[in-house]
């Protein structure tokens, strides 16, 4: 049986990084590696999904081992912990694909990336504001059918 081994990142893309906060995409990335299906399971997501989140541009192109096998790093787990955030709030996967794309394009981009994320917190806040103004509605109509409960069934109300 073969035993899977450890593979570095290549250290010619300059924009490897997967973290918008990493700043050293050069060095060699060292952190233990997983396979589709531990990472499927700390993810929630498929290993379907996951092939697919590469196809697309979700993540970058994932190394291998000698073998073929995808290997995922802790660098990688991050950044598909952000994208489960990033559509938590509702983000396109069309969006996401392109904060990714900016991602990898490096620093010139901050102001890009900024705007991005800036524009989409302010479509969550207004889906938050309209969620609390339809749990008020959903409060009052709870409210009536409580004090209305105990009428109906022959109680006083208190």
């Amino acid at each position: 049986m073969a035993v899977a081994r450890p593979i570095t990142r290549s250290t010619t893309s300059t924009a490897s990084s997967v973290s918008a906060a990493s700043s050293d995409a050069e060095a060699p990335d060292d952190s233990p590696r997983y396979t589709i299906s531990e990472v499927a399971a700390r993810s929630g997501l498929t290993a379907h999904t996951l092939r697919w989140y590469e196809r697309i541009g979700l993540l970058e192109q994932i190394d291998r081992s000698y073998s073929g096998q995808r290997r995922y790093s802790d660098k990688d787990l991050g950044w598909l912990s952000f994208l489960g955030k990033l559509r938590l709030t509702g983000m396109s996967v069309a969006d996401m694909v392109r904060y990714a794309e900016l991602v990898r394009a490096g620093e010139q981009t901050v102001g890009e990336r900024h705007q991005l994320l800036y524009d989409h917190r302010e479509e969550v806040r207004q889906r938050i504001a309209d969620l609390q103004a339809t749990l008020a509605v959903l409060d009052h109509k709870i409210s009536l059918y409580s004090d209305a409960a105990p009428a109906a069934e022959g109680k006083p109300t208190v």
